[in-house]
């Protein structure tokens, strides 16, 4: 049996994540979640990381799983397998 959203559609994340939060970071990802109208707060924790990873240069493509991508690219060893060199070489 697998997972539904609330749309009917498959949920196609697998993984569990569990995080302590503080009385304060759950109140600041409340009033996100509230200010953004999103679902619930485990689609908040999701685009506040997908933005915070944006922030930071990696790219993260609409439905990707998180076996597309990771925090050390496959091929260069630099973060998303970007290469750090500004003038190619």
């Amino acid at each position: 049996m697998s997972e539904k959203t609330s749309k009917g559609r498959d949920l196609t994340r697998g993984e569990r994540l569990q995080i302590m939060l503080s009385e304060d970071e759950l109140l600041a990802l409340d009033d996100f979640r509230f200010s953004n109208r999103m679902p619930s707060r485990a689609a908040s924790v999701r685009e506040l990381l997908r933005r915070g990873l944006i922030s930071e240069g990696y790219s993260i493509t609409p439905g990707a799983k998180s076996g597309d991508y990771g925090v050390i690219g496959q091929d260069s060893g630099t973060p998303n397998g970007k290469d750090d060199a500004q003038d190619g070489t």
